[in-house]
């Protein structure tokens, strides 16, 4: 009788953690929410003749290298590109679809490398920060 029971139970216990376990619903990540952290110098996105591309150094990280390219015209970032970033795994793309988009557009903002990290992303915006700051400075910006 009691190894029916123990048997009913752990039964009862891996059907509910089977119920329980959730899964995306949603279809392939787009990793790339914005056309911009990719490709900056592509067509159609506001380069000027007198622009130039800047490519920091690929930084590693715990997850897996970053790199960073910044455009420039007029003495001014008018574009950041992510060629390289963490994404080996479904978390390593879920955490950069979400920070890249950030940590591009507030390096836009600030016109340096003086960003807030994004939380939940700590090590990518770590990586990124210093291949940013590293663009920049081969930039003379």
């Amino acid at each position: 009788m009691k190894r029916i029971v123990t048997w009913l139970l752990s039964t009862i216990t891996v059907v509910v953690l089977l119920f329980g376990y959730r899964t995306s619903l949603a279809g392939p990540l787009d990793v790339v929410a914005d056309p911009s952290v990719r490709s900056p110098t592509d067509p159609g996105t506001g380069g000027s003749a007198d622009s130039r591309t800047v490519t920091g150094p690929s930084v590693d990280t715990r997850w897996g290298p970053v790199q960073v390219e910044v455009t420039i015209s007029g003495g001014r970032v008018t574009a950041v590109a992510v060629p390289v970033y963490p994404d080996g795994n479904r978390k390593d793309q879920e955490i950069n679809a979400r920070a890249l988009p950030i940590l591009v557009q507030e390096a836009i903002d600030a016109q340096s490398a003086d960003v807030d990290m994004v939380s939940g992303a700590t090590v990518t915006s770590e990586g990124y920060v210093e291949s940013l700051q590293a663009a920049l400075d081969q930039a003379g910006l």
